[in-house]
């Protein structure tokens, strides 16, 4: 039986049933025997594994999970004589904690951190309450950032085309060659650089300019914020930055925007959204929230209504609704007829909730689509309650991916001498239309500085350690602009250097500290910064106070939006949608173990990544889970499992980045396969009239969707707003209680003291996994890993503080969180975004 049949067969099932029903997935609903067969080898007894493990393959995820760099280097005792304190310092004591605020840099963003240190050991990262990127919570990017810093497989040494060097010898190297450029004013210097909110690393750069006017610095994030920039210059003649109130609004409505989980700002979006869903609440009111998406996301996922369209057909949804207020002349295309009701429902959304709606677009979606959502809220009075403008958060606003292709053209052409790479992987990150690793053949001198001995240091004549953030100082501006201070907790593990350092040797003038560096330049942004109080306060707090970008007035110009010519839409064949991985990003934590075993939302797919269809485009092509197909884009092809997902949208297929690395560490490199081939500059989201063809190969995939069995228990317990005033207490009445043969345990029913509870309210809860990553970085650390059934990995964890300390009593954390007994009163609840975890003992 077809896929689309055996969802039309399950929903005359769910028809002849009274209330909702919950499934964890269309096999549990269904009862095949082909999953009662699976659903009964969960249990199995015997050995698991299916062939051998191989040395080089235990030995991979053993060294890459244990976070040998931190933990040999403090806990081995040096040869020579060593001394205990004659007079212990006054901050440091055994077994206690001490917290500093900082600030974790990530794509092209910043969230304001709290980190836990064990003498002098930083140990566990949560958010800072007084920081408002983050209001004291995370996600799991910024929880699993600790395991990084202890990574053994970190860059340690400056090599030069393979071999280890020094930085001594690597300076020498370089002075000829800036001396050179110095006589033609930088004309063959080229620096391609992460994108950054580093007021200070872009303040370098300025200065760098002076002494070589004609050098090019520029910025490349695979995953950057273009049409953002792009679409404010269509509708307000200016790049701006725009910052939603999420409190403030009513009705919510995503265009492809998964801004619960991703993108600036998103920890405290999630926090604001949630705030609006507590029916306990009864002085405010309850947000709705529509989605129109082309790929399935958290947010839509959250979603009161949701419709599946094509990024074409959603671009034609939105012009019908920026006509419908005169914005724009009406398409001669009809939206498609599945979307009629959902539009009728919009437009009177918006129209009855005028200037407390809030239409938020996808950074993957065109610039044309941000330009008219724009258009939109500001037409509609949301500007200044449901968001506002300000400037833009990096000086660079143009399109990124054309800059790389001008840098390629020109290293092609033989015009770059230097070449200086600044975090990034761009020999992995491009797409297939800038030749990257072809043309940096054709640049004499080029040097790399990363975390990582990565794809795109093999091709550079040097490649030089970079310091994880925390071990160098900087700084970085959130969301709203804020400025947020970056300080190290610990000395650097190796032989590294920050960007601010390896710029700070490119004046030719004496070098100075990172410490150095920034005080300098914070002393020029912020006078206040001079003076030794507000300093330290700056520092202790993470966050330099009143340093958010002030509000840009906007007006909406109807002429200047239809002067504006869109690119003619081609909806022909199956569209290729391409989006960051949700657990490894663009590649960038391929090697962290913690993420790469973090389940994906929605699919629940761990150490690796697939295509995604839906259940129709499934049975159109003859595909089943994990069948292997050829994808074609043009010319270019590439090799993928198939995933079958339901409200996936139909002739369409989602790519996730950062898979198929290999150089990417012992725990990231050979997973998955790369879609960056499929990609190109100028479509770097979406592309046409793809073709999907059976190779007949299958590619065992791992899914934790169906793991764990539920015997019975209720899944989730639901109830009307309605039900819930004259019920508050519903759910309790729903319990499971187990008959007195069904436990070996003995019953704690009438017993006194401790008893571990947990809740999770799915009215606020996101899915965003950050719980999930929290509690291993909490209390385990790995030490070794193994293959299991369908290439699954199965790690084995020990406490990290306890490593450190001995077997001590768990730290308690400044804001004194929600205790729990199961996590070793781990501080679970300040982890969630939204609250929607409560453990409780």
């Amino acid at each position: 039986m077809s896929k689309e049949a055996q969802l039309h067969n399950l929903q005359k099932q769910m028809e002849s049933k009274n209330g909702p029903q919950f499934w964890k997935s269309l096999d549990e609903l269904s009862q095949t025997a082909e999953f009662q067969d699976w659903v009964g080898q969960e249990f199995r007894s015997g050995p698991i594994w299916t062939d051998g493990v191989s040395r080089r393959h235990f030995l991979k995820l053993m060294g890459a999970s244990f976070a040998l760099a931190g933990l040999t280097g403090c806990t081995k005792q040096p040869d020579e004589e060593i001394l205990p304190y004659q007079s212990q310092p006054e901050a440091v004591i055994p077994g206690k904690p001490l917290f500093f605020a900082t600030t974790f840099p990530f794509a092209g963003s910043a969230q304001g951190v709290l980190v836990e240190s064990h003498t002098g050991r930083p140990t566990k990262i949560e958010g800072n309450p007084e920081h408002p990127a983050s209001l004291g919570a995370t996600d799991a990017f910024t929880q699993a950032a600790i395991l990084s810093l202890y990574d053994p497989d970190r860059a340690q040494v400056p090599t030069k085309q393979g071999r280890i060097s020094t930085w001594d010898k690597f300076w020498t190297a370089l002075s000829p060659q800036l001396e050179s450029q110095a006589a033609l004013e930088g004309a063959g210097m080229r620096i391609l650089y992460r994108d950054s909110t580093s007021p200070t690393l872009a303040n370098q750069l300025k200065d760098l300019q002076k002494r070589f006017p004609k050098m090019k610095a520029i910025p490349f994030e695979p995953v950057n914020r273009d049409a953002v920039y792009r679409g404010t210059q269509i509708a307000f003649g200016e790049a701006l930055q725009p910052v939603y109130s999420l409190k403030s609004a009513r009705v919510l409505i995503s265009l492809d925007s998964d801004f619960l989980h991703q993108g600036p700002g998103a920890v405290r979006y999630a926090r604001e959204f949630a705030s609006r869903r507590n029916p306990e609440n009864k002085d405010s009111f309850m947000n709705r929230l529509y989605a129109i998406e082309s790929s399935p996301t958290l947010t839509g996922a959250m979603a009161d209504e949701r419709i599946n369209l094509k990024s074409t057909d959603l671009e034609l949804f939105l012009e019908h609704l920026a006509a419908e207020f005169h914005l724009v002349d009406k398409p001669t295309q009809a939206i498609p007829h599945s979307a009629d009701a959902f539009y009728k429902e919009i437009v009177s959304e918006l129209k009855y909730n005028s200037g407390n709606t809030v239409i938020i677009p996808g950074d993957q979606q065109s610039a044309w689509v941000h330009a008219l959502a724009y258009t939109l809220n500001a037409h509609l009075g949301n500007v200044a309650n449901t968001l506002y403008f300000t400037q833009p958060l990096t000086d660079y606003t143009e399109n990124q991916y054309t800059a790389v292709h001008e840098l390629v053209k020109d290293m092609d052409n033989q015009r770059v001498d230097v070449l200086l790479i600044l975090g990034g992987n761009p020999a992995y990150e491009c797409p297939a239309d800038i030749p990257f690793t072809e043309a940096l053949k054709n640049v004499p001198f080029s040097a790399q500085l990363s975390l990582y001995a990565d794809e795109t240091s093999r091709k550079t004549d040097w490649h030089l350690p970079e310091s994880h953030f925390l071990e160098s100082w900087s700084d970085a501006r959130t969301f709203d602009g804020t400025l947020s201070i970056i300080q190290p907790l610990i000395a650097p593990l190796y032989n590294s250097k920050s960007a601010h350092e390896l710029l700070e040797g490119l004046t030719g003038e004496t070098a100075r500290s990172n410490h150095e560096i920034l005080k300098s330049y914070g002393e020029k942004l912020n006078s206040n910064l001079g003076v030794d109080s507000y300093r330290r306060r700056a520092i202790h707090d993470g966050v330099v106070a009143k340093t958010a970008f002030p509000k840009q007035p906007v007006s909406v110009d109807v002429k200047r939006l239809k002067s504006f010519q869109p690119e003619a839409k081609k909806a022909a064949g199956i569209e290729i949608l391409f989006r960051p991985d949700p657990t490894i990003w663009d590649g960038r934590y391929a090697n962290n173990g913690w993420l790469q075993e973090l389940p994906k939302p929605l699919t629940k797919l761990t150490w690796d990544n697939a295509a995604l269809i839906s259940p129709k485009t499934a049975d159109s092509l003859g595909l089943k889970n994990t069948d292997v197909v050829e994808i074609a884009v043009g010319d270019k092809t590439i090799k993928a499992p198939i995933w079958i997902l339901p409200t996936h949208t139909d002739n369409s297929v989602t790519l996730h980045l950062g898979y198929g690395r290999t150089h990417a560490g012992y725990v990231g490199s050979k997973l998955g396969f790369d879609v960056n081939p499929l990609r190109s500059s100028k479509h770097p989201w979406s592309v046409q009239g793809a073709t999907l063809t059976k190779t007949g190969r299958k590619h065992k995939l791992a899914c934790t969707q169906d793991h764990h069995s539920m015997e019975g228990r209720h899944l989730i317990r639901t109830s009307t707003l309605e039900a819930f005033k004259e019920h508050p207490d519903f759910a309790q009445h729903l319990t499971h209680e187990p008959k007195q043969d069904e436990s070996f345990y003995p019953s704690h029913h009438n017993e006194e003291g401790y008893a571990w509870g947990m809740t999770v309210n799915l009215n606020a809860c996101t899915g965003c996994n950050a719980c999930v990553v929290a509690c291993q970085s909490e209390n385990n650390i790995p030490i070794v890993g193994k293959d299991e059934v369908a290439n699954g990995r199965e790690m084995h964890w020990m406490r990290i503080d306890r490593y450190f300390e001995g077997d001590i009593e768990a730290p308690k954390t400044h804001h004194q969180p929600v205790m729990c007994m199961h996590c070793e009163n781990a501080p679970c609840e300040p982890v969630c975004p939204v609250g929607a975890t409560t453990h409780s003992n």
